[in-house]
This record gives structure tokens, sequence and C-alpha cells, in this order.
């Protein structure tokens, strides 16, 4: 795998950082991207317009892969969001459209996708990966989801990152 080839990142930093995290990326020549959400808030006396982080302790790195330990000494960062055990890369279109959804809307909301029971899933990753089911249970960690192929009913626990809403 070619390794020069750069990528999207999601680094978690420390909270209310983010835009602190995304100026000193800038400092230090790393291309990164802090989605703001522009919001009119009300003070007793006056309205202004202020720029909030649109994912709160989350911004967005382009780097090679071998430049990852320069972005973890960068202070304020935490760590690299981690999917199946490696940093998540986060697809050049998913960053496209985070800017073009900005550009067009003020006062955006992101919020994680609930899983609620009865809900159809299908599972990302894993044995079961492309594997469809339905939600019996779901905590912060773990999602409990009957798979219903071969005419049995096969229970499963997964973690949350492993299945996608259908």
């Amino acid at each position: 795998m070619d390794n020069s080839i750069k990528k999207w990142y999601a680094v978690y930093t420390r909270p209310r950082w983010e835009k602190k995290v995304y100026a000193l990326f800038q400092e230090r020549g790393i291309t990164a991207y802090c989605p703001l959400n522009t919001i009119r808030k009300k003070w007793s006396d006056r309205y202004k317009i202020v720029h909030e982080p649109l994912f709160k302790s989350y911004v967005f790195v382009q780097i090679e892969e071998n430049e990852q330990a320069k972005v973890r000494t960068v202070g304020g960062v935490v760590n690299f969001v981690y999917w199946n055990g490696k940093p998540a890369i986060i697809k050049e279109e998913e960053i496209g459209t985070i800017k073009r959804f900005l550009n067009e809307y003020e006062h955006v909301e992101a919020e994680p996708v609930q899983l609620l029971p009865n809900q159809r899933v299908k599972i990302m990753s894993g044995v079961l990966m492309d594997e469809e089911g339905v939600v019996v249970h779901s905590d912060k960690n773990k999602v409990q989801i009957v798979l219903e192929s071969l005419g049995f009913k096969l229970t499963a626990k997964l973690n949350r990152n492993e299945i996608r809403p259908v």
C-alpha cells in the first residue's frame, strides 16, 4: 500500500479545543479542516453571529500515513479516531459534502445516529460483514442484533461502530 497518498483522518481533541488545534495544525503546515457552524446567539442586549465547531472535539487532517506521529504531538490532540484498530480514514467526498452543506445552510446540527429496538441495520465489518439484522437492544457501546439468515434467529452483540442503519 502506498503511504505517500494523503488521506483525511478524524482527530479527537480536548474539549473546546477544536479551533485552537486547527490553528496549531495550520502553524505546522498540516492540512486540516474544522467544520464551523454559523449560529446567531442572543445575549441580554444584542444578537451576535458566532462560529462553533459542528463536531464537538473533532478536527479533520489530511496527511500521509507516515505523518501520524507529527499530528499526535500537536497540543490539544488526544488521539486519532479509530475504526477496526486503525485510524479511521474519512472519504474525500464526505469532507466535500460537509463543506457544501455548511456553505448552504446556517445553524446546522450534527448528532449521532440513534439505534432503536426493531430497527434494521447492516453489519459493516467482521465475519458477519454485509449481513442485515434487527436491533434488539442498544446501549452506549454495544448493540444486540438478531440475524434472520438461514431461517434461524442468531443473536450477536456488536460494537456500535460495526453497524449502520439500513
